[in-house]
């Protein structure tokens, strides 16, 4: 069920932003009085799901759910319908309209995306408002890993300052180091404050999930709820709604402590010291070898945190919205500019359909839904407006060309450049997808 509902979330959203963006290109296109032939969600090679035609246009549902499309009259495109542009130009046609009236129509797609965006925003934060978790609030400091550990991190440290600068909201304390090249961190530890400085071997590693730095949370109450697929406890007769007291009749104050004590163990017998209806219950181990015992809880931010939220009115939400998706774009852009990166190597990062999918909660919640459809949103018109043949940043980059030169390029290589994009496009969309093969079968 829980990867049913990412899946339906994910092509709702998808279905969403696709078609908000066709709908700019559509918009543009007929301000202009462009002929529109098609507007289609997802793509339709050889058949289509479901299709009608009102007016000049041919609306419909393809069955390949990687984008969408609108086929405007007198303009090389996905169709690469090469025996419409061997006819005369005609005055309802693409390729008959001024250069800036073009660019427009080429830019509409991103310009609603980004619209888009921005009302989610907006009317998120009316509807919802923002929770996070201040920086300050963590009472119990942050937990972090041996790559954390070997610059300088300590469990229970208090983050103060990243570059002596404060961070309000916790959970952007890594994207600011990530995206900002930070180059320090001060924390308070035993009463006193430390320097820490981030080397630049560190942020590589941190995109990898690695070097974390998270919130510390106790260690109990440890109430068995979930059981992994491989699970070494189920199979010693742990049973959900047992609580965890230890191990080998050791407590534990914080569970990082827990999980340091599996860790060690790990391959090893171990006896939990558990509490079943009232009865004391000593249950023998062996933790995997990655020192999991394939158990899991549901812990509550706000039963361990004092949490902040912040309530916008409606007049208020439009200047927050805006600021957020402004804040929003220039994050994605940081994440972009890694990509090429040889030193940040956030290329090995990059995934597609089951990244994006998984992106999403398994429950339905409305909110984070949004937002999530907000963010895809970005990063749709961020991609399209990259100058590559075949996107529309391609068609916007030989439009600005004919505009500056004067000159306009020719059908034949409009047509080169459709299919050299296309080629480039699916070799990245293999590698990305290649990239969460390869990530499932590591797991």
């Amino acid at each position: 069920m829980t990867i049913l509902i990412k899946i339906l979330q994910f092509v709702m959203s998808l279905s969403i932003l696709v078609i908000i963006h066709e709908l700019g290109h559509f918009t543009l296109a007929k301000l202009f009085k462009t002929r529109v032939e098609k507007f289609y969600l997802f793509f339709d090679p050889w058949f289509s799901l479901f299709k009608f035609k009102k007016g000049e246009t041919e609306y419909g549902i393809g069955w390949l759910p990687l984008g969408g499309y609108v086929k405007i009259s007198g303009m090389i495109d996905e169709s690469m319908d090469k025996e419409q542009m061997k006819q005369p130009p005609q005055p309802w046609e693409f390729r008959s309209k001024s250069s800036w009236q073009r660019l427009l129509i080429m830019t509409g797609g991103v310009i609603f995306n980004f619209i888009l965006a921005m009302l989610v925003f907006i009317l998120v934060l009316f509807a919802w408002g923002e929770t996070y978790l201040p920086t300050a609030n963590l009472k119990y400091g942050i937990v972090t890993d041996s790559i954390g550990y070997n610059i300088g991190l300590r469990n229970g440290d208090k983050i103060i300052t990243v570059d002596n600068q404060h961070i309000e909201n916790f959970l952007e304390v890594t994207a600011n180091i990530v995206l900002n090249n930070r180059k320090t961190i001060q924390v308070e530890r035993d009463g006193a404050v430390r320097n820490i400085e981030i080397p630049k071997e560190y942020i590589p590693k941190m995109l990898k999930g690695k070097g974390m730095i998270d919130y510390r949370i106790p260690f109990g109450p440890y109430i068995v709820e979930s059981f992994g697929k491989k699970s070494a406890g189920k199979t010693a007769g742990i049973i959900l709604k047992d609580q965890i007291l230890g191990i080998d009749d050791k407590k534990f104050t914080y569970f990082d402590e827990f999980q340091k004590y599996l860790f060690d163990n790990r391959e090893h017998p171990v006896t939990l010291n558990i509490i079943r209806d009232g009865q004391n219950v000593s249950i023998p181990v062996t933790p995997d070898s990655l020192g999991m015992l394939g158990i899991g809880r549901s812990v509550s931010l706000d039963q361990i945190f004092e949490l902040k939220t912040v309530k916008y009115g409606f007049f208020q939400s439009i200047p927050a919205g805006i600021d957020k998706g402004l804040k929003t774009i220039s994050d994605y852009l940081k994440q972009f500019k890694l990509i090429f990166s040889k030193h940040s190597k956030a290329y090995q990062s990059l995934g597609g359909f089951i990244t994006i999918g998984n992106i999403f909660p398994g429950v339905w919640d409305w909110q984070r839904f949004w937002n999530l459809t907000a963010f895809l949103s970005i990063i749709l018109a961020v991609m399209n407006i990259l100058p590559i043949p075949a996107l529309d940043g391609g068609h916007v980059l030989f439009l600005l060309f004919e505009v500056i030169t004067g000159k306009k390029p020719s059908d034949k290589f409009l047509e080169y450049a459709q299919i050299g994009g296309m080629i480039v496009l699916l070799a990245l969309l293999l590698y990305a997808n290649g990239n969460d093969v390869l990530r499932l079968l590591k797991k």
